[in-house]
């Protein structure tokens, strides 16, 4: 569970229990209570209700940061690929099209079935307060986890400016290309966060790293049946991600 979903778990159950210890009257000391108590009771009572006033605002800050309905926009761009060498551009430019879920802590990319060319549909997580991305391959139900490339990823308002501009207007871009290698199977999701868990609970999960972060990693290659790609697109390009085994 999130650190701060049990932060707001122990706060609730602490002010129920003080509710409880101001609300409820030993039934000794009411024996031999006398009316002029009543204005300390009335004190207690007071305090009672701050404190429960104090949980339901704590409380709906909580709900609030974890249960706000997400912004959902769809969004699509065209690119050319300047890895070819050739200047001129062709007749009819690749298209990427997605949607994508974004709030102030995480962002989720849903990513279709490419058209006229091979390839698996995709989630793709950004998980802005741990600066993780998660890949699901939604054929081979496997995560792929790695730190969050910032240099990729817009932060979640520059995100939204970007869909804001693409659901009203085309996108001409061109395309840049990432080569991630499987380096370990993580067997716990839960230390990485509420988000990644809720995703990727129940599946295989790994842990990759950037080729060329890898020593000889420039120059080693694999075939393709050792690896999938993925075109998507969380800034003013599109990005190609390669994922391979080690």
């Amino acid at each position: 569970m999130h650190v701060w979903m049990q932060r707001c778990i122990i706060i609730a159950l602490y002010v129920l229990f003080v509710c409880i210890c101001v609300c409820v009257q030993d039934p000794e000391l009411a024996s031999d209570s006398a009316p002029t108590d009543g204005f300390g009771r009335l004190i207690l009572y007071l305090l009672g209700i701050s404190f429960i006033l104090t949980g339901l605002i704590v409380g709906g800050a909580c709900l609030y940061r974890y249960f706000t309905p997400k912004r959902l926009y769809h969004g699509a761009m065209q690119f050319t690929d300047v890895s070819t060498g050739s200047e001129s551009q062709p007749y009819y430019l690749p298209r990427v099209e997605e949607e994508v879920e974004i709030s102030d802590s995480m962002a989720v990319v849903s990513v279709p079935p490419p058209r006229f060319r091979p390839g698996d549909p995709a989630y793709i997580l950004h998980d802005f307060n741990r600066k993780l991305t998660v890949y699901l391959d939604l054929t081979l139900r496997t995560c792929f986890v790695i730190p969050l490339n910032t240099s990729v990823v817009l932060p979640p308002q520059d995100l939204i400016d970007l869909f804001s501009q693409l659901m009203s207007d085309s996108y001409r871009s061109y395309l840049v290309r990432e080569d991630l290698v499987v380096t370990e199977r993580i067997e716990d999701v839960k230390p990485l966060g509420f988000y990644i868990h809720r995703l990727c609970d129940g599946k295989e999960t790994y842990r990759m790293q950037r080729r060329s972060n890898l020593p000889g990693g420039n120059i080693q290659k694999r075939s393709a049946d050792d690896c999938f790609t993925i075109r998507h697109f969380e800034n003013k390009f599109v990005t190609e991600t390669r994922i391979c085994k080690a």
